[in-house]
């Protein structure tokens, strides 16, 4: 089995995210490995607007520090399953965020859901998942989301 160091584990909160960030402290349990979670906050504004209205700076504010809750509750999750845990939060969009960190890190692999919450956007531009393997600088494990079995 290969031994990882670092592991970056993107989340949008979704329960995709969750069962990645689940895989992922199962490897760093294995390996003694860094959980770096990352959660990509991404302010674009609406396309159907003819003329472009800056967002305010206290909705910018509360959704920085909702994110903010958010990441310190599942860094808290994987630290207290004995696993050295670090969050990251990227003003970037998702896929080059993702790849940006793990290579400023050097990590050894990202784990990642193969289907978050944004499914419109999917449908325009492809997947995170799909973006981030193509230019991500280490492997990716992408985990799929639960369907029922047959």
């Amino acid at each position: 089995m290969t031994s990882f160091s670092r592991i970056v584990v993107p989340t949008d909160f979704s329960d995709t995210a969750r069962m990645a960030f689940l895989r992922a402290l199962a490897l760093a349990r294995e390996s003694n490995a860094e959980v770096h979670v990352c959660h990509a906050i991404e302010f674009v504004p609406p396309m159907v607007s003819p003329h472009e209205m800056p967002m305010p700076d206290d909705v910018l504010a509360q959704s920085r520090a909702a994110a903010e809750t958010r990441l310190d509750e599942v860094v808290a999750e994987g630290q207290s399953a004995g696993v050295h845990c670090e969050g990251h939060l990227l003003a970037d969009r998702a896929d080059p965020g993702i790849s940006h960190l793990a290579e400023s890190l050097h990590a050894d692999l990202i784990v990642m859901g193969t289907r978050g919450t944004g499914r419109l956007r999917h449908m325009l531009l492809g997947s995170v998942a799909e973006r981030t393997v193509r230019h991500a600088p280490c492997s990716v494990l992408t985990v799929k989301e639960e369907s029922p079995r047959h």
